[in-house]
């Protein structure tokens, strides 16, 4: 496995003969990975495929769910419930424990979202998603609103908040580990912002976190995750980037592939890539935040 060390951290991330193994191929763009801790088994979308699969080291690959209108970014609710962002349905979904999948959020202000694209649980089981236009087939056409959103859903509520409208393309995003801070990158700025997280939800003092040069590899800001310790994970440009919580660049692990998204799982030490049309996986030598265990 090839890697680019900025600092000396990233050698005592990446282990002595890592190797990012690729479990399965062929599929058409893989995206919105997750582990799920109580089946032991990773879900992850196929979105031209219109099917979200499911992987296991006991049982190999399996279609979970098809159509998945075109789902994107997967998490887990408090309740292990999966959630998608639908880029054909433009909603947030949720899958109940019968098979029925029902829908969360589909509308703002009377008008249809973009495509839901990534999705991520707080403590407090409110769902914060991004909403650029990526799904539709005719943006011109097909798009209502005049903003690319992050939103924030109460399932006790069932209301939906708009927190922030100022992106070009919000994509990937993810919380610190004590879930004081998101996480949000700007395909279309090449950059990451920061915000905190105020006790009603809201998202305040936004900042740019990082910059990464989209001349550094194939590939723009995508999916993103943290571990244990406040790095950040963001797939694009070339591979898996590392940022230390205060923003410097740590590294970069590179893939073959140009790669989407990814998510810890197993052990908590195995980082999972969807990268393009296949799926990756690298043990890694620090401890990542499982999606479902997040309180």
């Amino acid at each position: 496995m090839e890697w680019l060390a900025f600092t000396d951290e990233m050698n005592t991330i990446v282990p002595d003969g890592a190797v990012l193994e690729r479990l399965g191929t062929g599929y058409k763009f893989l995206e919105g990975p997750v582990w799920d801790d109580t089946n032991h088994c990773l879900y992850f979308s196929d979105i031209p495929a219109d099917t979200i699969y499911r992987w296991s080291a006991a049982g190999g690959f399996s279609v979970f769910r098809s159509p998945s209108l075109n789902a994107n970014g997967l998490t887990l609710d408090g309740q292990g419930r999966l959630l998608a962002c639908e880029h054909s349905g433009r909603k947030l979904s949720r899958g109940e424990a019968d098979g029925t999948v029902t829908a969360l959020a589909s509308h703002y202000g009377g008008k249809r979202l973009n495509s839901p694209n990534d999705v991520v649980v707080h403590a407090d089981g409110s769902i914060y998603f991004t909403d650029p236009p990526y799904g539709l087939n005719n943006v011109s056409e097909e798009k209502e609103l005049l903003f690319q959103g992050v939103y924030r859903y109460n399932p006790e509520t069932e209301g939906l908040r708009l927190l922030a409208d100022d992106f070009d393309k919000p994509n990937g995003l993810a919380f610190s580990p004590d879930k004081r801070k998101l996480y949000v990158d700007d395909t279309g700025r090449d950059h990451v912002r920061v915000f905190d997280v105020t006790g009603a939800g809201d998202l305040v003092n936004g900042s740019i976190f990082a910059e990464i040069d989209p001349d550094a590899g194939r590939g723009g800001l995508d999916g993103m995750k943290t571990d244990l310790q406040g790095r950040l994970y963001v797939t694009g440009h070339g591979g898996v980037w590392i940022i230390s919580p205060s923003g410097e660049k740590i590294g970069v692990i590179k893939t073959p592939e140009i790669a989407a998204n990814l998510a810890w799982g197993e052990d908590g030490q195995t980082l999972f890539v969807t990268a393009s049309t296949s799926l990756y996986k690298v043990r890694l030598n620090v401890l990542g935040m499982l999606a479902g265990r997040q309180a």
